[in-house]
């Protein structure tokens, strides 16, 4: 709640919903893994899975959906594949909060540096 509002009022200093990252991505790490797809494009649609679902943790839907489908009446026998996935995407949802803030408060630096060299 407020980030509509902080993005109008304070725009150069709040990254939008659809704003590609603008500083290094190794910016203060030494070292950093970089996040892959382990699901290929032609495996997710094959398995016709959803495009909602077609994230980092596509590979666990995947699994998770053919669980499912090879158990149908007895889907509680999936739970482990569920809270495999459902546990991916927390960290995934947790992942990506931090790269917001990580931007935002780079964008904050940039301003104050910027501030205080032209002072």
């Amino acid at each position: 709640m407020g980030n509509a509002l902080t993005h109008y009022m304070k725009p150069d200093v709040m990254p939008g919903p659809d704003m590609v990252p603008t500083f290094d991505p190794l910016m203060g790490f030494e070292s950093r893994k970089e996040r892959v797809m382990i699901a290929t494009q032609e495996e997710m649609e094959s398995a016709k899975l959803p495009l909602e679902f077609r994230d980092y943790c596509a590979h666990l839907a995947i699994a998770y959906q053919a669980c499912r489908s090879d158990t149908f009446p007895f889907v509680y026998k999936c739970a482990h594949q569920k809270h495999e996935y459902l546990t991916c995407e927390y960290e995934d949802y947790v992942l990506r909060m931090k790269e917001f803030e990580r931007e935002r408060r780079l964008l904050e630096r940039q301003k104050r540096l910027n501030k205080a060299a032209l002072a």
